[in-house]
């Protein structure tokens, strides 16, 4: 069984869909303005303006008592095809298709990391992030999952918003920060970054403390035509 990231990167040539359409750098990474087909605010899922997105989140203190990494399983193998989660975001993601070999080892590919707009030819000098960290989603609601549940938020790929394949150093920089305390380099990313961090929250269910809200609501002023594309996590 396909995840539904790779299905959406299969799909592309076999539907004959324009390059921009089959891009990470202009599919889900892409501000696009509202639609006529955009749901009602009071939708459960959707298509929002993005200021009416920040509206729908949660806001509650956090609380990182009892957090440890290892509580959510990473980079599993759920379709059991050979390839873990990591494998996947990066054949999903791959500008240029790279070569997979046994064990889904994977060469000669190329990657756009959108945090700072630079492009990789070496998977093994990508991150795949989670836009919104373990700790953060600990601390927004995670910590009161079962393991299981925990597990399905590290390895979420049912959609495009909650993990992507970026360079190195930002990733690293960024750590467990909310949009409160780091937000890409990269100038074109904020509007980017700022949906796909409200998305992955939607869909989670998790909430979102007095600062972050500040400091998005603060970034939405710049993002008037982007929006925010959620399902809630089944």
């Amino acid at each position: 069984m396909f995840s539904a990231r790779r299905l959406a990167a299969l799909a592309c040539p076999l539907l004959l869909l324009s390059a921009a359409a089959c891009t990470p750098s202009t599919s889900h990474h892409d501000a696009k303005a509202p639609s006529a087909s955009a749901s009602p605010p009071d939708s459960k899922s959707g298509t929002l303006r993005l200021v009416d997105a920040i509206g729908r989140l949660k806001v509650a203190r956090e609380d990182r008592a009892g957090y440890e990494r290892d509580k959510f399983r990473l980079w599993t193998d759920a379709d059991h095809d050979g390839c873990d989660t990591r494998k996947e975001v990066l054949l999903a993601e791959a500008v240029k298709k790279p070569r997979q070999g046994k064990g889904c080892k994977l060469s000669a590919g190329t990657w756009r990391s959108y945090y700072d707009d630079k492009t990789a030819t070496d998977a093994r000098k990508l991150d795949i992030d989670h836009v919104v960290p373990l700790a953060e989603a600990w601390d927004s609601g995670a910590a009161k999952w079962t393991p299981e549940r925990r597990e399905q938020y590290a390895n979420d790929l049912g959609t495009e918003r909650s993990l992507v394949a970026v360079s190195l150093g930002p990733n690293r920089t960024k750590g467990d920060k909310d949009p409160a305390e780091w937000m890409p380099p990269a100038k074109d990313a904020t509007c980017t970054y700022a949906t796909d961090w409200i998305a992955a929250k939607l869909r989670w269910k998790l909430t979102a403390d007095r600062a972050e809200v500040k400091a998005l609501r603060g970034f939405a002023a710049g993002c008037r035509a982007a929006t925010v594309t959620f399902t809630p996590a089944p």
